[in-house]
């Protein structure tokens, strides 16, 4: 059985990858935005669950966040879920977070990163990125596109890791909407099969992947000067380097 780290877990595909991890019989640490938000988990706490709390549009909170995690032990995956779509915090809550929790974090086997089929629509210009991390500029698609090139360069600075990003689908949560075209249920599968199986197809690194399928991403993704830019720019604003 593994453990696994879910952020952004207690609503949507979070929720889902979460019950659903706790259903088949694995440890799971489900993260809120808020002590108040944690209770909308109780259900999952009671069978198990740890919780962690913190807001990730803020660089401090997102660092407390980190610290909780490893205090709760050895992790084998985390899934960086949470996201926003619109306002000021599109940047920190979609880029700049995954990449502190994953400096940051004790190193586990597997990361996921949710991206988006709108990555492809993003800007590979890293100039909306500002130093204090508030990038106004940057929308939903182009924080998506950074966030899998966050997982590409993962992938290949961290041989000893699997890092792959997710495209869940335009699905019916509270992001998607209600009129959402995609099934619920396949917008969390892949991230829980690259989590914790033992398929030798979950066992591959620097995948994009849509409904346990592997599909190619924006070929900006796979820039190594853009991520090198990318991981530069993100370690200016955080304080904190990838070891």
């Amino acid at each position: 059985m593994a453990r696994v780290f879910i952020t952004g877990s207690t609503d949507g595909l979070g929720r889902a990858t979460a019950q659903s991890l706790l259903d088949k019989g694995h440890d799971v640490v489900v993260h809120a935005r808020s002590a108040g938000r944690l209770a909308a988990v109780q259900d999952l706490l009671d069978r198990g669950a740890l919780g962690v709390v913190g807001d990730l549009s803020d660089i401090g909170e997102t660092c407390d966040v980190a610290g909780q995690v490893n205090r709760t032990g050895p992790l084998d995956a985390v899934v960086h879920n949470a996201g926003v779509l619109g306002g000021a915090h599109v940047f920190q809550v979609n880029v700049v977070a995954p990449y502190l929790l994953t400096a940051l974090i004790h190193r586990p086997g597997r990361l996921i990163y949710l991206s988006s089929g709108m990555h492809r629509g993003g800007s590979a210009d890293l100039a909306g990125m500002a130093r204090d991390g508030a990038a106004h500029r940057v929308s939903y698609s182009d924080s998506k596109l950074h966030v899998t090139a966050l997982a590409m360069a993962m992938a290949r600075l961290w041989p000893d890791v699997l890092s792959n990003a997710v495209d869940p689908g335009w699905v019916p949560t509270k992001m998607g909407g209600t009129n959402a075209p995609d099934d619920l249920r396949l917008g969390h599968v892949t991230q829980e099969w690259l989590a914790t199986s033992d398929d030798p197809e979950a066992l591959t690194s620097g995948g994009y992947w849509h409904h346990q399928h592997r599909r190619k991403a924006h070929r900006a993704a796979y820039d190594q000067q853009l991520q090198a830019g990318l991981l530069n720019q993100l370690a200016r604003i955080t304080g904190e380097r990838l070891a």
